[in-house]
């Protein structure tokens, strides 16, 4: 670390920072019911959510992780990430134009009601459940990767073991979000997206000046390097980077990890209509289009300056991009890391556990089904108190509970991961949201009933078939991230296998 950028004055950035959050979550957070702590009253002006689910989108892992992947080799090496970008587009306009409309329509708070009202009940709880998995594994993955580098570069150094450093993290999101829900998260993540995109340019214009390099030459020098290519069309078995692969794959992941995802529908579902959802969509993507190429940029930066100083590149690079900002730039390059790479965890990970908090309370605890019935001869506003009492204690002991289970599960990861992190966060996604993927294809596009009670057997088969499939042809084609669709076409068929047309 560099002589100027000390574990005190980061520790103080940091209080700094979070005593702001809290400010913020207070006041945000004052008087919030139900309506407000799961859905923000629907009161949320669109380019607001827009802004702020840009911080919901762009994790830790895409904060660290996406640039240290240009230099490597593999998976998303060069700039080869965009071609997956370029596949959201398409994923968007399909949530824009089909899957929002749906949700406004039945006026849903959790998403997966549909799947209740098309197929049935043990449909609503598989789909409902496969979102609380996959999203549990995939923010705590990225919340891994951030308590990694503050252990690395932060706590460890003062002698703070990992797991303190994970609990202080979980309890610090739990502290601003347990009353305002995402009333308060779509405020606080919109101050957290400015903190990582300040980052994120400051650091651009860093090492570009360090390299000597102006605004109009940072491309040229890209191209020209090893770390520019854009496009692969070479190979397409073997090669895990081949443009259809990785475009039909990003279609699929902005599909099922926006469309199919409680976290980011519940943000477009805070919007007044679905007018002002449409919209909110269609600047988001042009936000994570710039944006994951501002990324893009910085990964081959840093491997250039690395290489122009001869400095080692990690064996995990997920790594390098915190070495050079804490010990090769200046305080404030270090400053604004610790602050981008914290806010953009946060705005993550706490939309996350209010989403799972969401999910839980109205699918599993029936919280949108326990009202009461209005009788205009009976004043039942006691009834009601107590109701709302209630809902606000197990709300209260569920979003404590997935905390904690964020902790533990950060510590396994600890302890067996390998891989970067980014790369583990698809994989997961490609497994536990395939089947929630077939669902609604399925409902979405056939007329066909299915038998509901054979449903969850076919969601938990599809995903296990899929490991097997590629486990056993690994050798002779490297799927990528295609794993989703074959997990959603066995999800499908199996669907179709169990079905029937209900007579009229």
């Amino acid at each position: 670390m560099t002589a100027h950028l000390t574990p005190v004055l980061v520790l103080t950035v940091l209080f700094l920072y979070f005593a702001m959050l809290v400010g913020v979550a207070w006041y945000t957070g004052r008087n919030v019911g139900n309506e407000g702590f799961f859905l923000a009253n629907r009161k949320v002006p669109w380019y607001v959510v827009a802004y702020a689910m840009i911080g919901t989108s762009i994790s830790g892992v895409t904060f660290i992780s996406i640039p240290g992947k240009v230099g490597g080799t593999g998976l998303n090496m060069g700039f080869s990430y965009m071609q997956m970008v370029l596949g959201y587009l398409v994923g968007y306009l399909f949530i824009a134009t089909v899957l929002m409309p749906l949700y406004y329509r039945l006026n849903l708070t959790s998403i997966y009601g549909y799947l209740e009202q098309r197929f049935g009940r043990y449909s609503y709880k598989t789909g409902a459940g496969f979102f609380l998995l996959s999203r549990t594994l995939g923010s705590a993955a990225r919340m891994f990767l951030a308590a990694m580098v503050l252990q690395q570069f932060v706590f460890g150094p003062l002698g703070v073991p990992f797991a303190l450093t994970v609990t202080l993290m979980l309890a610090l999101i739990y502290g601003y979000t347990y009353k305002g829900g995402l009333k308060t998260i779509i405020w606080t993540d919109t101050i957290m997206t400015t903190f990582f995109i300040a980052a994120l340019v400051f650091t651009v214009v860093t090492i570009s000046k360090a390299l000597n390099l102006g605004a109009g030459d940072i491309w040229p020098a890209i191209t020209n390097s090893r770390y520019g290519q854009v496009f692969f069309f070479d190979n397409f078995f073997g090669n895990p980077n081949h443009f259809v692969k990785q475009f039909v794959s990003g279609a699929l992941i902005a599909i099922v990890m926006t469309g199919l995802d409680q976290d980011l529908m519940q943000k477009n579902l805070a919007c007044k209509n679905i007018r002002e959802a449409q919209k909110n969509m269609l600047v988001f993507c042009i936000y994570m289009v710039a944006i994951n190429f501002l990324f893009l940029t910085l990964g081959a930066l840093l491997y250039l300056y690395a290489g122009s100083l001869g400095i080692e590149i990690p064996a995990k690079t997920d790594q390098l991009y915190p070495k050079i900002a804490f010990y090769h730039l200046d305080t404030f390059a270090g400053v604004f890391f610790i602050l981008g790479l914290i806010a953009s965890t946060y705005a993550s990970s706490d939309s996350a556990l209010t989403a799972l908090t969401t999910s839980f309370c109205v699918d599993f605890l029936g919280f949108d089904k326990q009202k009461l019935v209005e009788d205009p001869y009976h004043d039942n506003s006691v009834e009601r108190d107590a109701l709302a009492v209630k809902h606000r204690r197990q709300r209260t002991y569920v979003h404590l509970g997935f905390s904690a289970l964020f902790v533990v599960i950060i510590l396994l990861l600890n302890a067996l991961s390998s891989d970067a992190v980014i790369n583990l966060v698809f994989r997961i996604a490609g497994y536990t949201y395939g089947p929630l993927l077939g669902l609604f294809t399925f409902g979405l596009f056939t007329t066909l009933q299915v038998r509901d009670r054979w449903v969850m057997l076919v969601c938990v088969l599809a995903p296990i078939t899929t490991f097997v499939f590629e486990t056993f042809t690994k050798g002779l084609v490297d799927l990528g991230f295609l794993t989703i669709l074959i997990n959603g076409g066995l999800t499908f068929l199996g669907l179709w296998i169990i079905s029937f047309r209900e007579e009229v």
